[in-house]
């Protein structure tokens, strides 16, 4: 049955930004519902790390998942593909075709005003965050997006902090010393992700490096999982994306021409307030 108004839709990742953007959201806007899209490869913390944030929103969050797919690996095998110049195909396949599915199915119809108005992200105040909050504005405009710990001033630091304030406990990856609660064994990390990998979850590393071989395509451009040294890679110098619904590379490391237009008048607005 479809509800009766437009609605706000938050994207819960199972991060600890998504987290707190939805607590957000919850308070800030009307008539929200939170939605989660889930691998198979995600850590199992996962669903505890997700009830305690369902109790502590006071409201559940619906999850979505490919109908095709169950993981990464199932998309590597029948893509015949790792990585490509336009993204990794896992994403394309368990997270955005899932995103696109759901908003045609929940398109605005200004007529009986039913359907998505915006869509709110956990983008967090950083340079690199606002930048692709801007990118992603600017090729999803149709999403209409809010970015409330941007509009907030809250970065990844502050949001754990209210996460614990809360009684939360931070999802496992994070303790484990991963930057992002990414799905595990990511085809975009680097080789200090993956030698951590091999210690942390060496059956998921191994079984990613036997398909390396299978597809005849790599992880790491130039190397081979099972080729990896285990002194290769420094995880702490290691820039991971954060997946959850966002792993679009062109939005990371593109400087967009209004991102110093941006962060002055965000810079001017915080300096208005503190007046």
């Amino acid at each position: 049955m479809k509800d009766e108004k437009g609605f706000v839709v938050a994207w819960w990742s199972a991060g600890v930004t998504s987290a707190v953007a939805c607590k957000m959201a919850l308070e800030m806007y009307d008539n929200v519902k939170l939605y989660y899209i889930k691998i198979d490869s995600a850590c199992p913390d996962n669903e505890r790390f997700k009830a305690e944030c369902e109790k502590w929103y006071g409201c559940k969050i619906e999850t979505l998942q490919s109908s095709k797919y169950k993981d990464q690996f199932e998309v590597i095998r029948d893509v015949r593909a790792v990585n490509t110049p336009y993204g990794a195909p896992c994403t394309n396949n368990l997270k955005k075709k899932v995103r696109f599915d759901f908003e045609k199915k929940h398109e605005i119809n200004l007529f009986n005003n039913y359907g998505i108005l915006n869509q709110v992200w956990g983008f967090e105040y950083s340079k690199k965050e606002i930048n692709r909050a801007i990118r992603f504005g600017q090729q999803y405009p149709n999403t209409h997006p809010l970015f409330p710990l941007i509009e907030k001033g809250l970065t990844k630091p502050n949001c754990a902090a209210i996460l614990m304030n809360a009684g939360i406990e931070l999802p496992v990856m994070y303790k484990l010393g991963y930057n992002n609660n990414n799905c595990r064994w990511c085809p975009k990390g680097g080789k200090g992700y993956w030698n951590k990998m091999r210690i942390d979850f060496h059956d998921g590393f191994w079984k990613m490096a036997r398909l390396e071989r299978e597809v005849g395509y790599s992880c790491i451009n130039g190397t081979f999982l099972d080729e990896l040294k285990p002194d290769e890679g420094r995880m702490s110098e290691e820039i991971m994306p954060s997946c959850g619904l966002l792993c679009d590379l062109e939005f990371a490391d593109m400087p967009d021409k209004n991102l110093s237009e941006v962060l002055e008048g965000i810079k001017t607005i915080y300096e208005a307030m503190a007046a």
